[in-house]
């Protein structure tokens, strides 16, 4: 697992302005670097609580705040960054082998996923140990 927080981005996208509302479309393999299998969404996240708290071996993901704001915690094992998502017309690329927390979730914020692949328990690395170990093997 020789990936770092600096493989990992944020993304502008595309953002059409309308007097009537403004759209982002988003484009899988154009706009976003792999193709979209699974779609989920983060709502209602109580003040003070922690989500995430994982890495992944091989699924790559884009993270959105289409509503709100909230900070990711990215961790390769040996640095950390954090960063600020609040507008939704641009996303957090997380690459595998990266440990993320999704912190600071403000009142009625709406977290967006798009996911490389369906969901898949073995894919999950949950204990940070294990992850520090993998990371360093």
């Amino acid at each position: 697992m020789k990936s770092t927080i600096y493989n990992c981005n944020v993304i502008e996208f595309p953002k059409i302005h309308n007097r009537a509302g403004n759209i982002t479309p988003l484009n899988g393999l154009t706009d976003i670097p792999f193709e979209i299998k699974r779609v989920y969404y983060l709502y209602d996240v109580p003040g003070g609580e922690t989500r995430g708290g994982h890495a992944h071996h091989n699924l790559y993901q884009l993270i959105i705040a289409v509503s709100g704001s909230f900070d990711v915690v990215l961790d390769d094992g040996k640095n950390k960054k954090t960063i600020t998502l609040n507008r939704p017309n641009y996303g957090l690329y997380i690459i595998p082998g990266i440990w993320r927390d999704l912190v600071n979730f403000s009142s009625g914020s709406v977290l967006l996923v798009l996911a490389s692949e369906k969901y898949d328990e073995k894919d999950y690395i949950r204990d940070y140990p294990q992850f520090l170990h993998l990371k360093n093997d």
